[in-house]
Formats: C-alpha cells, structure tokens, sequence
C-alpha cells in the first residue's frame, strides 16, 4: 500500500477532528456548532481522501458512521465481566428495606449517599475501547455473552469512536443504553407509515430493532443515541477509583453522554424525593424512562456489599408503574364530543396499566382502526402514561381469534340520530347537528352566548351547565323561552341576578345577519366568513338555499368551507332551530345581496397590528369590512396593507421583509375618507 503524503494525512487527520468535535457538540453537548450544509462538505472531503488514499480509512474514522456490508449472523461475545441486571422496587416499602440492608450491610450509623439517574428504557450495551480507540461493542444478552454489534454501533454518533481529553487508559469497558428520542421514533414510524412498512409499537422496540439489523447501513439510517451509565473493566488513565459518580463526571470528559438528571442524594428521603421529582418530569423528557436508579455511590462499599444471585446488592430499579399491557377489546363504542367529533373507543377488558385500571382506550378516528386493523376481539397493547388518554398502541396479530370482528363507523349519530358527515381530506366524521344534538349542546351555547356572537352578558360555563343538565335548555331557542321564576330556582341565582339576565337574553333578539350566522357555530365560518355570507346573500332564507357551487362564490369560501355551510343548512333540525329563533323575536335588518365587486375596498387585505389611539381595532376592522376589504390575522405575500398601531410586534418586520405597504392610523383613516367619496 503506497505511503499516504504528508500533507494529505494532515488534512484528514484535521477532517476527522472537525467531524467528531461536531458529532460531540450536536449529540453530546446539545449544542449544534457547524451547519448541517458545512458539516456535509467536510464529511464529503474526507470521504474522497480515503477513497484515493485507503490507507487513512482508519477504525475510528468519522465515515464508518454510514454503515458497511451486511453481515450474515453477530457472532458471540463473552462479557469478561457479566452484565447484571438490578433488583427492581415497586413501591416505598421496597425502596425503604433496601436502604435498610444497604446500612445493616455496611453497619452504617448515618445515611448512605447514593448517585442516582432515569432509568433509560433502551437496550444495554458495552463498549470497549483500546488505547482510546472503539474496537468492540456489544449487547447485554443473557449477561454473560452478547451479540457483536460493532459496525452498528459505528453508526451511532453519540458514540465516541475514540476518547477526548487526556492519556487513555489501556483499556476502558464503558456501559450505557442506546435508545431513541421520541422525537426520532414518531419520524421512524411516520416513514415506516409512508413506506408501507411496519411501525415499531414504542421507542425501546424500535431502538433494538434498529441496533440489531444485519445491515448496518439500515442502522445509520436510524437516528439512535446513547448514554453511559457505568463502567465493566479499564485499566491505566485517570479513572476515579473511590466513587460512581466521579467515575460518571470522568465519562463526560472523555466524550461519553451522560444523563443530565444524575445526582448524589442522601439517605432514604433523598431517594424518595429523586424519585418523585423524576416521576414529574417524566412526560416532558425526550426519551422514555420506566424508572430510576439507585447505586451506592462509595465503590469501596458497593465491593464491600458485593452481589446475590444475578444482581448487586448496592443498586436497585426504583421502577414507574408499567405504562403499557397487554388486553382484549370487549367492544367498539362512538362518542360524539362538544363539536360533533365522532370517537371510536375500544371497551377493554379491564387491565391496570400506568397506576390506574383502565377499561377505556381511544382509537382516535376510522382511520386509525383501519391503518391498526383493530378488530372486536383482538389482544391489544394498551398504553397509559401519566394524565394521558389511554390509546390502543398496537394490536398482537398472533392472538387474534378466529371470530374477531371489524369496525364500521355509523351512518347516524349515535346521540341524535342526526346525518354523520366526514369532509374529504379530514380524519374526523362529524355529526351536522349542532344546534340540535345533545352532545354538543353546551358548546353550541356557550358559542351562541359568546360576546363576538349574540353578546348574551351574564350566560357562561357554570349557568349552562346547570339549565343543560336539568333539562330547561335543549337548544338555542329555548333560551328565549326563560322566565324569572326558572332562573331564579337555579343554584346561585338569585332574583335580580335572573331579572338582568333575562334582559341580557331580551338585548340579544336585536342583533345582526353577521352575528347571527357566526352564532350558529357552522364549523369552518368565523366571523369574518359570516361578514361576507351576510354581504353576498342579504337574508338568512337566501343562504340556507345555497347550493355550494353558490356558497363558493364569496371571497375566500372554498370547497371545504361551502361542505360545512351546505351540510349545516342540509340537516333539518339545524332550520327548524334557526326558524324557533326567528319566530321567538331574534331579527335584525335584512337587505339585498350587495356582493363585493362594486366595493371601493374589494379584494384588498390588511392586517392590523400593534394598539390603535383613536379606534379600537375592532372598530377598524369592521370598517374596512364594510368597504368590501378583508381583515386578517397573520401577514403573507397576499397582504396589501399593515396597520401598524404602538409596540407593533414582529408582524411589522415580516411585513417589511415582504415589501407590504405600511400605513399608520392617520394614514388607515385617510384611505377610509377616500375611498368611501370615491
């Protein structure tokens, strides 16, 4: 093999040295310093450099991360020393009588310290590395032999192919997990999903499956991590002698991740307290965890202690309650929720999963039954964690019974009876009757109630729930239909409390078409929709006529939003409470279809920003509005004008980086005056 120039060897040594400095910055550090299109250059450069000068392609090359040729089986590999694993506790008790044998063992007088850290819900590992160089790396197995992984451990870039900082001991066996952040596993299953591949049922499993591919290429593909949490053998360096936690700060330094959350506490209050405070911030972690870990923090006492049977006496798994299991779907129901949503829930036969019996779990929408193929009958996977939701992961395929049946969405509300209605490209069936259906009737209300709608002071959650729940209100209409002694017979209601009421709900009959359309609470119509519907069609009559070839017409109203105002006004009970409303003195002044054409503003947006002196910006907005303008909440390349008031915002630089003509409240006036005398 021809000698490798000077200068060339320089430079990949320099290469190299960039590359890994990155890799630690990025996986180690959290703290990304090169680009990602800069970090591509340089890995590209030393890539061609070994490939004209293969005698740089060392072991610890940066370029072995891509992955290389498939093997056909891992061979074995011995633990010289075995990987145990830890006793587990599941309660205090459990935590409290380790402490005690723990002290009994050591004839301890005052509180042991102990290093504590999550317990990360991966796959455990060893590493060994010579001289500083990684030269093997394997999976725990039984604990006494493995698998070699090597070259798919080669792929993980939070694994430092060669030691930082400092003589490198002779030899070093670091111990850790290599696992996937729950960012990572929801992008893995999203492609699996696109593919047509299977998903993984949880980040653990996709975390095995990825380390243990014949393939290494596949596993680089993966975006796996690691953490070290402990050392096997090592010999010559600098490696603490006298405590775990010393030997965790000296991983550090040598380039190894190391859990951010480890700690040294005290006694059996310090364990309990680690443990809760784990526990809290365990949904906002970016990995899974399924406990902590509790090490007697003195290696001379952890010797001193030793080991019984397959685990050591002066560590334990303090564990969380298990947040997935195994159970069989009873029975497929449909709730309908305070917007129509229609949800399909599993009724399980009864399963305790994440500290709580649970014999309830969503399957979110049809879709999701059909990409899980879940079926009545089939052993799921159920997973709880924490408040969560209880969901169907995943079903086992290998249990389904002979006579398990598939879902079908129902036609009809199973509430009201009324059409059910799922537009193209959304995942959720809806039913259509808002103003009607029993399960949305609160919601409908609180809407209809709603100051931007018919502006009924006084009418909010607790008083709805009280006239819902006693059966005094069914519909919108029926508030018109209250009298003093009825209000005042409520919890907390006294007699003036339901006489202002009453004139609140009296007020309101006096409204306008905008209002009142926006208050039906058509799904997809805001306000500024329900301006124009007012504007295009003139009368309430007018719109419910409207086919939706009609309905599309109106600025902005496209395909999706002329479904939902057809199919709102296609269902009859929705009319029948719009014609009581009526009938029950709701009006306000109707007129001729005006359209927007012939309007001074028509086809012009403006967004308003900032506080506004002499209008508020309400009242701007419906001027604007009634010159044929559009007012909209965010700024885009569609946008003709920006209303900027005091302390504006970033609205005003994303409008100047666009080039959007910037007016001021003077200058909004002006425009106002003008147009509305040309």
């Amino acid at each position: 093999m021809m000698a490798v120039p000077g200068p060339v060897a320089a430079r990949a040594a320099e290469l190299r040295e960039a590359i890994e400095r990155a890799n630690y910055d990025y996986y180690v550090l959290d703290a990304p310093t090169l680009p990602d299109a800069e970090y591509d250059r340089l890995f590209r450069e030393l890539q061609e450099l070994e490939r004209r000068h293969p005698a740089l392609a060392t072991p610890d090359s940066p370029t072995l991360r891509i992955g290389v040729t498939p093997v056909t089986e891992f061979a074995q590999v011995a633990h010289a020393t075995p990987m145990l694993s830890l006793g587990n506790a599941f309660g205090d008790a459990e935590v409290e009588a380790f402490d005690r044998r723990v002290r009994e063992g050591l004839d301890a007088k005052v509180d042991v310290h102990y290093a504590v850290e999550p317990k990360f819900d991966g796959l455990a590992i060893s590493l060994t590395y010579e001289r500083g160089v990684f030269v093997q790396g394997a999976t725990r197995g039984d604990g006494q032999v493995g698998e070699d992984v090597t070259a798919n451990l080669r792929t993980v870039r939070a694994i430092p192919l060669r030691l930082r900082g400092g003589p490198a001991p002779g030899l070093l066996e670091v111990r850790g997990e290599v696992f996937m952040l729950k960012r990572d596993f929801q992008t893995l299953n999203r492609e699996q999903r696109d593919a047509g591949g299977k998903e993984f049922a949880n980040p653990r499993n996709a975390a095995a499956g990825s380390l243990r591919q014949l393939d290494s290429r596949v596993t680089a593909s993966r975006r796996l991590t690691f953490c070290s949490y402990g050392l096997g053998r090592y010999s010559g360096g600098h490696v603490p002698r006298d405590r775990h936690s010393r030997q965790l700060d000296h991983l550090g330094k040598l380039g190894f991740p190391v859990s951010a959350q480890r700690r040294v506490v005290s006694g059996l209050t310090g364990l309990l307290a680690y443990y809760r405070d784990i526990e809290r911030q365990r949904a906002e972690l970016p990995f899974e965890i399924d406990g902590v870990v509790y090490k007697v923090d003195d290696l001379h006492w952890q010797e001193r202690l030793g080991y019984v049977s397959r685990a050591p006496r002066f560590a334990l798994a303090h564990k969380f309650a298990a947040e997935e299991e195994i159970t069989q779907v009873l029975g497929i129901d449909v709730q309908v929720g305070r917007t129509g949503a229609l949800t399909p829930v599993a009724r399980l036969a009864p399963v305790f999963v994440g500290g709580a019996t649970v014999t309830n779990a969503t399957l979110h929408n049809e879709d999701e039954i059909r990409r899980k193929d879940v079926r009545i009958g089939d052993s799921v996977i159920v997973r709880r964690a924490g408040d969560v939701i209880p969901e169907v992961v995943s079903v086992v395929r290998e249990r389904r019974p002979a006579g398990a049946r598939p879902f079908q969405l129902p036609q009809a509300c199973p509430v009201c009876g009324s059409r059910v209605e799922r537009v193209e490209d959304e995942a959720i069936a809806r039913c259509t009757a808002g103003l009607y259906c029993p399960a949305q009737r609160k919601q409908a209300l609180l809407h209809f109630a709603s100051r931007r709608a018919l502006d009924i002071e006084g009418l909010g959650e607790k008083l709805v729930d009280q006239l819902v729940d006693q059966g005094r209100v069914k519909t919108p209409a029926d508030l018109y239909r209250l009298d003093l002694e009825t209000l005042s017979n409520l919890e907390r209601m006294g007699e003036k409390s339901a006489a202002n009421l009453l004139a609140a709900i009296d007020k309101s009959r006096s409204t306008t078409l905008e209002r009142f359309i926006f208050a039906l609470g058509i799904r997809n119509v805001g306000e500024s929709t329900a301006r124009d519907l007012a504007r295009q069609f003139g009368g309430i009559d007018a719109l419910m006529q409207a086919d939706e070839a009609a309905l599309q017409t109106v600025p902005d109203v496209g395909p999706v939003v002329a479904a939902s105002i057809a199919g709102f006004f296609g269902e009859p009970r929705n009319c029948k409470v719009v014609q009581e409303l009526r009938k029950l003195g709701v009006r306000w002044v109707e007129g001729k279809a005006k359209g927007f054409a012939g309007l001074p503003l028509a086809g012009k947006t403006f967004v308003l920003t900032g506080t506004l002196a002499r209008m508020t910006r309400e009242a701007a907005a419906e001027r604007i509005v009634a010159q044929g303008g559009k007012v909209s909440g965010s700024v885009s390349k569609k946008t003709h004008y920006l209303v900027a008031g005091a302390d504006p915002g970033g609205k005003l630089d994303k409008a100047r980086a666009l080039g959007v003509a910037i007016l001021d409240e003077n200058a909004l006036a002006r425009l106002l005056e003008q147009k509305a005398r040309a």
